[in-house]
């Protein structure tokens, strides 16, 4: 039998009223106005704005690239070093037929690999320098300090090794006819050179995979900025002090100024990021061909040790480093790529996780369903990894079953969040 719905707000207007001031009585919404306390007004954070289906097509082309380009890093490098000896070793033994690509004025050879690093900069210092300049909130002086140094060490390392792989194969090699002591002489005779030629082919394309891939780490959570700023801007106009808004140290000029530059060239960072992961893709693509018919096994294998070694020195561990400049990619004056938090279920809650009809003290003993205590452990789990069972979940987010739960919980996440702004407070 259908029932009447009980106003929200019953005693609003007072039961002899009349007129426009009963009727809201009736209502079942909040209405709005001088007379809404501050706990009573729910639901009043601003919403996103309708996306258009420009913005939905743009969103998957870019979620697609992260796909490509975000595979797990650590796995990739193995693939290449596994690739690089077992493929290269499989292609001097048993030589692979000659097509096209095989020769070395090949179109992908004279236009790609030949000038592969100025690919590379193409995409890769616009996108550095607009991202670090939006997070930076328009800070010139620390962008260029903090982050385009990156790029300028990454162009170093590669002028340094492919010149001293030049000078490896021109001090220790041969002209095949005698009477040539260097190489460019022996060359020009219509002579072949044979020395130890370390792959430069194979060294620039792991290498410039490798730093596309951690330059391009600024778009993971790009899309957060926005949310992030529409609810600092709602917060301040409302004169709420208290949240965890990662933008909630910022003054009100670099919210200004954040909120102009990202909207402005937002639309170009995700362009160019596309670019970077189409040619991070075209590189390990054409890596596969040097594996298959240019230089030695051992050749390649050195160069893409060298690669790999550079990067994990720079980005595993120069770059990570507290007081080191430059810094990592993605760093700025917030964060806005915090992880996720992980509630764990205070220790004064019994364990969600116990079986039908049993409960568990806190002292670790458990009752059966007739309410006789019981000593042991359930489950043959310890009392402390009961303490630290995670609160029950929907679509990840956490379920408070009880007003301690959401207490204890929200108690958590200050914590943790004074924690990484003292941290970033230290690091600045």
């Amino acid at each position: 039998m259908a029932t009447k719905r009980r106003p929200l707000r019953p005693n609003l207007g007072g039961s002899g009223s009349s007129g426009p001031q009963s009727s809201n009585s009736n209502m079942n919404f909040r209405p709005g106005g001088p007379d809404i306390t501050r706990s009573e007004a729910r639901g009043t954070r601003p919403t996103a704005a309708p996306t258009s289906i420009r913005e939905i097509l743009v969103m998957g082309v870019i979620h697609l690239c992260k796909k490509t380009i975000f595979f797990n890093t650590d796995l990739k490098v193995a693939l290449y070093l596994g690739s690089l000896f077992i493929i290269s070793l499989i292609g001097d033994f048993l030589p692979f037929p000659k097509t096209y690509f095989a020769r070395s004025d090949n179109l992908f050879n004279l236009y790609f690999v030949k000038i592969g690093w100025g690919w590379t900069l193409l995409f890769l210092v616009p996108f550095t320098v607009l991202s670090s300049y939006t997070i930076t909130c328009g800070d010139m002086k620390r962008m260029l300090r903090h982050h385009l140094p990156r790029v300028l060490i990454a162009t170093f390392f590669w002028f340094f090794w492919t010149k001293l792989f030049n000078i490896v194969e021109t001090s220790y090699g041969r002209c095949t006819t005698k009477g040539y002591a260097s190489k460019s002489s022996c060359l020009k005779a219509g002579h072949l050179w044979q020395g130890f030629d370390i792959s430069g082919h194979a060294f620039i394309l792991i290498h410039s995979s490798l730093v596309l891939i951690e330059e391009a780490r600024p778009i993971i959570k790009w899309e957060t900025i926005k949310e992030h700023l529409r609810n600092e801007l709602h917060n301040r106009s409302v004169s709420e002090t208290s949240g965890s808004n990662p933008l909630r140290a910022l003054n009100e000029e670099q919210i200004r100024s954040l909120k102009f530059l990202y909207n402005r060239w937002t639309p170009i960072i995700r362009t160019l990021f596309i670019g970077m992961a189409a040619l991070q893709l075209l590189w390990d693509i054409m890596l596969v061909g040097t594996m298959l018919y240019y230089h030695r096994m051992i050749e390649k294998v050195i160069s893409g040790i060298i690669a790999i070694l550079t990067w994990y020195f720079t980005y595993r561990f120069w770059y990570p480093t507290n007081g080191l400049l430059p810094e990592a990619p993605g760093n700025g004056v917030f964060y806005y790529q915090r992880e996720s938090f992980v509630f764990k279920r205070p220790t004064h809650l019994p364990s969600c996780s116990t079986q039908a009809g049993v409960q568990v003290s806190p002292g670790g003993a458990r009752a059966n369903a007739n309410g006789q205590w019981q000593s042991g452990k359930l489950g043959g789990q310890s009392q402390q990894q009961q303490q630290q069972q995670q609160i029950p979940t929907f679509m990840g987010m956490p379920l408070f079953t009880n007003v301690k739960a959401a207490a204890s919980a929200a108690s958590l996440l200050q914590a943790e969040q004074k924690k990484r702004e003292q941290q970033a407070s230290l690091e600045s």
